[in-house]
Order: structure tokens, then sequence, then C-alpha cells
């Protein structure tokens, strides 16, 4: 038997997240029907992550274990042939025996992207968070700031978390606005809970927008989940960027 490593992206929007699911099409079923396929047998796959419904990823890794003959180099090609326009391999390695993509992942990085537009764009829509009030970038970066470090992120774990522990650490954690005017948001960290993403953007986009101050992240970063106002930002601003199977290096 061999264990390969995948890395693959994909355009989230018209799946049901990456897990496979019972009456929903995910990415996880998509990927395991495609390289039953080129491996000649059925394939069972394990994800980095479970990003959820709408959310996109730049570099997702799978690992699984095959029999199968296909040569390493031929698999990327082979696999996107026959895979749909939404997904894509972008590289594939052999592993060592016993390889999990999940559980060997030193820490993984976001991207979440929001983008003022007093008008609905239509061609945007699935890829940012739309907002019709220009947030204060630099208020924003000062709440960023706030989140580096080590923290109990149990205020920013959604309902429905898996009994992981929520002490993670974040290596980085920081704004930027691109040439188009989008605002982007960048955290990599040790770990993450259920929507922690998601939810620090919804906590510093109030900031942004004046409903909340900068200094408000710390005391929220105290909190239990409830004490505070909060919400998960919408799904499909948010972006896997990278797993990394190595210590972290700024």
């Amino acid at each position: 038997m061999r264990t390969l490593k995948l890395t693959v992206c994909y355009d989230g929007s018209s799946y049901f997240g990456f897990q496979r699911q019972a009456r929903e099409i995910t990415i996880q079923e998509v990927l395991e029907e495609k390289l039953a396929r080129v491996c000649g047998e059925p394939v069972v796959v394990t994800g980095s992550g479970r990003t959820d419904a709408g959310v996109h990823a730049r570099g997702q890794v799978i690992s699984f274990s095959t029999a199968g003959k296909i040569p390493l180099e031929n698999i990327v090609r082979a696999l996107n042939s026959i895979l749909p326009e939404d997904i894509r391999a972008l590289q594939a390695e052999e592993a060592a025996e016993g390889f999990n993509a999940r559980k060997d992942a030193c820490w993984k990085e976001y991207e979440y992207r929001v983008r003022y537009t007093p008008e609905p764009d239509p061609f945007t829509r699935n890829y940012v968070w739309q907002v019709k009030a220009e947030p204060d970038l630099a208020k924003m970066q000062e709440a960023a700031a706030c989140i580096l470090g080590t923290h109990d992120f149990s205020g920013f774990r959604s309902a429905g978390s898996s009994p992981v522990s929520p002490v993670k650490t974040v290596y980085h954690s920081c704004w930027e606005k691109t040439a188009d005017g989008t605002l982007v948001y960048r955290i990599a960290g040790s770990g993450f809970v259920y929507h922690m993403v998601r939810n620090l953007v919804w906590s510093m986009l109030q900031i942004g927008l004046g409903k909340k101050s900068p200094q408000s992240m710390e005391a929220e970063l105290r909190m239990q989940r409830g004490e505070f106002e909060n919400s998960p930002a919408p799904p499909q601003g948010l972006y896997l960027a990278r797993v990394s199977y190595e210590l972290y290096k700024p």
C-alpha cells in the first residue's frame, strides 16, 4: 500500500462543505469518486480541515492509502482531466506510512476577504463579504494585533464544535488592502475551533464600522461564548490558504 499526500484547491460555492454528507454533494465525495477511477479501487481521503458549505480552499491537503500503481507524476494530470472545473489537484507526493493530513498538520493559514460595495456586485458575491459601509482598516488592524499569541478562544467557538481544546496559538494576524480595494485578513495558527476565523472577522468588522472599540477585542478574548455579541461572518469570504507540516517560521 502507498500513502499519498495531495494538495488541492476548490471553489466551494456549489458544495456542502468538504466532509462527506448523506444527502448533499461535498468536496470529499467528488475527490473520492474521481480518485477511485484514477487508482482503480475505492479510496477514502482524510482532509486537513473540514471547510464549511460555501468556503473555498487554495491549499487544502488530503491523504489516502492505495494499492494503485499509477506513477506519481501522472496523478495530478489524470485527476484534473476528470475533476469538475471548480476543483483542481495542485501537487501529489508520496508520504510516509501512517501520514494523516489532519493529525500531522503543524499549522494552518486562512484568509478572509471583505469588499466595500455600496451596491451589490453579482460578480464577487460568492468570493467576498460585501459590506455597504466602508470599514476603518486601521482600527481593524489594531484589533487583529490583539489576537497574536496563545489564547483561549472559547468565546469565538460556535455551537457544534468538536470536543477539542479551545486554547490555540496564533502566529500571524494582519489585515491588508489590495489594489482593487479588497480588505484581506490573514491568520496563521496552531489550530482553529469551529467558526473561529469567521467569528473573529465579524467582531473586527464591527470595530471597523465603529460599533465597537479596538480595545473590545482584548476583552472578548477573555470571555466565553454568549458573553458578548458575535456571529459568524458569511462563509463565502473564507479561504483555507495553506497547511504546513513543519514548525512555523515567520
